[in-house]
């Protein structure tokens, strides 16, 4: 295998890390399992929920998943798409509220990840109006 072709196949393997550690993250989220979901983050991790809410380190994290994921959400990944150390995902989610009902929402993430780890998320969170 010639140098330009092994280092394209190690930058696309590289590139595919990141989105596979969101992915297995995630699953975590989708079985209610948050501390696993958790480990998966920096301890200073930042999540910016755009024009809502700043959350700073896995304590906020976590009182966040705490009130707002009554029972575990349910994604719908559309697309994802990595760059270096960003993975930009789109798609909906839904959340049960405290009434009961489920809420639907469309998304647009911006994942910023440090050696492995999650380390900021950039959020743009619409609600679907019925």
């Amino acid at each position: 295998m010639d140098a330009q072709l092994k280092n394209n196949h190690l930058k696309q393997q590289k590139n595919m890390n990141n989105t596979t550690i969101l992915h297995t993250a995630n699953e975590y989220v989708s079985k209610g399992d948050y501390e696993s979901f958790l480990a998966y983050c920096t301890s200073d991790t930042k999540w910016v929920f755009v024009g809502e809410r700043i959350l700073n380190g896995k304590g906020e994290v976590r009182a966040y998943m705490k009130e707002f994921y009554i029972e575990p959400p349910v994604f719908d990944v559309e697309l994802a798409i990595e760059d270096g150390n960003f993975v930009t995902v789109t798609g909906s989610i839904s959340l049960k509220n405290k009434t009961g009902k489920y809420e639907h929402f469309d998304y647009c993430d911006i994942w910023r990840f440090e050696d492995g780890k999650i380390a900021e998320l950039k959020a743009f969170v619409i609600e679907k109006k019925p």
